[in-house]
């Protein structure tokens, strides 16, 4: 528990200086806005509608976040804006909250879906959360699906042998299909908790890859049906609305259960993460601040808010 605790605190330094760029993109509007206005009015929160939007949050989030604030300021009689700063904290973290049940596939035998386009960190996730599991005492076995990509099988072959889990397939060229089908069978045979599932990244020919998930997915209800089923898509927080756009075009070919954010530390569009989980109403559960295996962390909407605003965690 104790190593546990030390990790999350490391984490939570490594996140609060990631977010610096966003930090500047978006708190330091905010407070200016707090600090600069006399009085709460119509100017003071379109000003606020305008930071938030600019820093990426999206349309749908910024409307729920001010409307949740012009409620509470109305409710508790706040006067002064400078004490709107912590009702709006507080705002952003319910935009965000996960439910508990969003890692429900740490408990039981499951089957995880790791999509995304190439180049976003994809192979890497893969890599990352199943060292991740096996640390948890998990047995995980890697299908490498992604045959499209010569460098993937390597990569994520890699990737396996540093975490010390089995990897199936990783042939460019080979069938996917036929990829899961055997890491399936490997996967019971050896009685794995989690099998990972790296898929191709190909969303400029939407035909294709909805065939290939179609097919993957048949393959997995017929032969291992009590699994249980999660879908991460994977993005580049540096990507900002472009990373919105792509998630939603994975919703359509895919029921994305969760999201994964990376490439948080060298971005200022960080407010993405808000964004994203507002419009699609799918969760953030992981997001990476690096490239060691312990920068892809469990998502906390506290933790994220609070290392955003610089507020110590607690």
């Amino acid at each position: 528990m104790e190593e546990e605790k030390k990790e999350k605190t490391g984490f939570f330094k490594r996140l609060a200086a990631g977010l610096a760029k966003t930090r500047d993109n978006i708190v330091q509007g905010i407070d200016a806005v707090f600090s600069g206005f006399s009085k709460i009015d119509d100017e003071f929160y379109e000003e606020l509608e305008e930071i938030l939007i600019m820093g990426d949050l999206g349309v749908r989030a910024t409307e729920k976040i001010l409307d949740d604030l012009r409620e509470k300021v109305k409710e508790q009689h706040v006067k002064e804006p400078a004490d709107c700063r912590q009702i709006l904290i507080e705002s952003i973290k319910e935009q965000m909250r996960v439910e508990e049940t969003a890692y429900r596939f740490e408990e039981e035998t499951s089957v995880v879906l790791v999509v995304g386009v190439n180049g976003v960190g994809k192979t890497t996730t893969v890599g990352k959360l199943a060292g991740k599991l096996k640390e948890q005492g998990k047995k995980v076995v890697i299908a490498g699906a992604d045959t499209f990509r010569a460098a993937a099988g390597d990569q994520l072959r890699e990737w396996a042998s540093r975490s010390g889990v089995d990897m199936i397939g990783g042939t460019e060229g080979a069938d996917p299909g036929s990829v899961v089908y055997d890491a399936t069978a490997a996967a019971k045979a050896r009685n794995a908790d989690v099998l990972l599932v790296d898929t191709a990244g190909r969303l400029h020919n939407k035909k294709n890859l909805m065939n290939e998930l179609g097919k993957i997915n048949r393959i997995l209800e017929k032969e291992y049906p009590q699994a249980y089923r999660e879908t991460l898509v994977v993005l580049d927080a540096t990507t900002g609305q472009n990373a919105l756009v792509q998630a939603k075009e994975f919703a359509e070919v895919a029921k994305i259960t969760g999201i994964v954010l990376t490439k948080m530390d060298g971005t200022a569009k960080g407010g993405i993460a808000v964004a994203i989980q507002s419009e699609l109403g799918v969760p953030v559960k992981y997001i990476g601040v690096g490239e060691s295996i312990d920068d892809l962390q469990k998502f906390y909407a506290d933790d994220f808010v609070n290392a955003l605003f610089q507020k110590e965690q607690g």
